[in-house]
């Protein structure tokens, strides 16, 4: 996580909950969705090298969140929050459980009700936390299984996937001249296809050629980097025909990504104003399905990524850093 964000953790025994308070370097509209929808719940809500599957969410007061928790092995530990007060964009709240694939409870382990609310000032938000148990015996034991632990790795895996992979993109990018690129994501075999496409189109690698998850720097703010990925590519390009530019990276399943036809190709415009950038997000998702909200990245980038009407993927990406 980055220092510059704001990130505690407190046990208060009396009153038998855990306490958290984390910052974000983005809106509350992001945030919120992050928290909210399962597609994106699942890239980030397990510890690795957990990972995390919805099976069905129902997001409103009464309704319920049921999904698994996979282990390396492929263990399968199943989960489900009762909602219970929902605020939009506020607050919500909701007990949390173990239960059996069928979400039937699992009355031998203790529930814990939890309460996230949430706030925005300038461009982060803040998402304060309470998870409250019933006996203090419950409380401690969740300690020493290591909740902190992996509670601070989720909240990290999807930080360190987006601030990596966009550093590297802005830094084959030195100028906003506008342009249209295709950014494309495979489950592990980006080179073997990126190697097939420059013998196709007999262009070369842009910058430095292909960076790996493996190649960047020690950072005491992320997890270490898991074996298997090391040698996974984290982002690629190369130009092909008329002046177009193929990007690419591999989504690893270690940090909870899935890949499939359909979620694997975005058409990725880069305009030369933010004005511009705006416009065409507004204009083009309009009746789609907005995946991120066109907002000001940490990463320096103005940026958001949706569907449009007719199921097209789509990324619209403007660099602030050189605006």
């Amino acid at each position: 996580m980055n220092n510059n964000l704001l990130f505690n953790f407190s046990i208060n025994k009396e009153n038998k909950t855990v306490e958290i308070k984390r910052e974000f370097a983005a809106n509350i509209g992001l945030v919120w969705d992050c928290w909210t929808k399962p597609e994106l719940l699942d890239l980030w809500w397990a510890p690795k090298p957990y990972k995390t599957k919805t099976k069905s969410m129902d997001f409103r007061e009464g309704g319920s969140w049921f999904y698994s928790m996979i282990g390396p092995e492929g263990t399968v530990h199943w989960c489900r929050a009762d909602y219970k007060n929902i605020d939009i964009l506020k607050s919500f709240s909701g007990l949390d459980a173990f239960c059996d694939e069928d979400g039937n409870i699992n009355i031998e382990f203790p529930r814990s009700l939890w309460t996230s609310s949430f706030s925005e000032n300038a461009d982060k938000t803040t998402v304060d936390i309470v998870v409250e148990y019933k006996e203090l015996t419950d409380l401690e034991k969740i300690i020493q299984l290591g909740f902190k632990e992996g509670f601070t790795a989720a909240l990290s895996n999807l930080d360190q996937y987006l601030e990596t992979q966009f550093k590297l993109r802005n830094e084959l990018r030195t100028n906003n001249k506008e342009r249209v690129c295709t950014y494309l994501n495979f489950a592990g075999n980006t080179e073997e296809a990126f190697l097939f496409y420059k013998s196709v189109f007999k262009t070369e690698f842009s910058g430095n050629g292909i960076q790996r998850f493996g190649d960047l720097p020690a950072d005491a703010d992320h997890p270490p980097i898991a074996d298997a990925v090391k040698n996974m590519v984290i982002h690629i390009e190369l130009p092909i025909t008329g002046n177009h530019i193929l990007m690419g990276t591999d989504a690893p399943k270690e940090m909870g990504f899935t890949v499939i036809q359909g979620n694997n190709m975005h058409i990725s415009l880069e305009p030369e104003t933010k004005e511009e950038t705006k416009r065409i997000f507004e204009e083009l998702s309009a009746g789609g399905n907005i995946t991120m909200p066109l907002q000001d990245m940490f990463w320096g980038a103005y940026f958001g990524s949706f569907s449009d009407r007719y199921g097209i993927n789509w990324m619209v990406n403007y660099n602030t850093k050189n605006g």
